[in-house]
């Protein structure tokens, strides 16, 4: 059996859940979600828990099932508390700004970049004095947010000699020494 995929998810107050054949649908305060199950993979709705069940004891069911375990409690708990990433840009003359749902990225390339970011992501930029700039991105899907934060750390990756790059707060840089000067 699956450790993951046995688990019940707990459904907080403030979120509903139905669940219509194939079909799961979130819905919170945060927004609203929905996942098509696969693969004879059933979701049940039960005093305040959902249980995700598999057919059989095959490969593809028993790799389904904490798949899509994984997935609706990602659903819950997005519409619920959301999830929320913070992204900061190390190095001389690198700036973040926004234009409504537009980010303005200056790399040091020739060339500002320009991200529309999709309408589910809630972006916020913020240019202190003496700190590097920041980028906030919120959202209710997991998934989205990650593929938007892989694109918008693709445009400038943090090289690991002086650390220069876009990173995420809090993440440690493996750093190299370079040349060794004057040894023979």
């Amino acid at each position: 059996m699956s450790r993951i995929g046995k688990l019940p998810i707990n459904i907080p107050s403030g979120v509903t859940v139905t669940v219509n054949g194939d079909e799961v649908k979130v819905k919170g305060p945060k927004g609203e979600m929905s996942q098509v199950l696969t693969g004879g993979i059933k979701a049940e709705v039960a005093d305040g828990h959902i249980v995700v069940s598999r057919p059989s004891e095959d490969k593809e069911h028993r790799a389904l099932h904490g798949l899509y375990r994984s997935l609706i409690n990602n659903m819950v708990v997005g519409v619920s508390e959301g999830y929320k990433k913070e992204m900061e840009l190390v190095g001389v003359g690198y700036r973040a700004a926004n234009n409504g749902q537009v980010l303005d990225l200056s790399l040091g390339y020739s060339h500002n970049i320009y991200l529309k970011l999709p309408k589910e992501i809630k972006l916020e930029t913020k240019s202190e004095r003496n700190k590097n700039p920041l980028i906030i991105l919120e959202s209710c899907d997991k998934q989205l947010l990650g593929q938007v934060c892989s694109k918008i750390r693709s445009f400038r990756k943090p090289e690991p000699y002086k650390g220069k790059g876009i990173k995420f707060v809090g993440e440690i840089i493996r750093r190299k020494s370079g040349k060794s000067a004057g040894a023979k």
